[in-house]
């Protein structure tokens, strides 16, 4: 059996003593959909979550933590965050910001603690998955875990 890389994401998971599971999925370069994420892990699309980076007009960047089949909310998104109208972030500045590319963004360990926000109906589910900050690897964790990891408010962003 192939041994799974460690990215730091689950590094920074295993130093908080955080249970969790990596999950490896070939990687389709013209299809990095979390959908297809989905697919490729035998997983129902509602427990993948992707995370989006966003751009307010008062608080700047925060994340967003969503169901894959999902987009978010602009308007919910700017009123969690207390901004009047935000955006996401143009994909050229994905790496810079966060030190993730796309296709490979983790909510977790990013270069920055920034305001995270994650929707609801993870609460629903024993566990969801998440990028685990490289393209072809998902962690499996409780949304309980993640929403502490990450210090996540739970909300309406779809």
């Amino acid at each position: 059996m192939k041994k799974i890389q460690k990215t730091n994401a689950a590094r920074l998971l295993d130093s908080k003593k955080i249970s969790y599971e990596l999950i490896s999925y070939e990687v389709d370069e013209n299809n990095l959909s979390a959908i297809h994420v989905a697919t490729q892990i035998g997983e129902q699309v509602d427990i993948v979550f992707k995370t989006l980076v966003l751009r307010g007009d008062k608080n700047g960047i925060f994340v967003c933590i969503i169901p894959a089949a999902n987009e978010v909310n602009l308007k919910l998104a700017a009123k969690v965050s207390n901004n009047k109208n935000c955006d996401l972030i143009p994909m050229k500045e994905i790496l810079s910001v966060t030190g993730y590319i796309r296709g490979g963004c983790s909510p977790i360990g990013m270069k920055k603690n920034f305001p995270a926000y994650i929707h609801k109906t993870c609460l629903e589910f024993p566990y969801i998955y998440v990028s685990a900050g490289i393209r072809g690897m998902q962690i499996k964790i409780s949304p309980t875990d993640l929403i502490s990891t990450t210090n996540a408010t739970v909300c309406q962003l779809i």
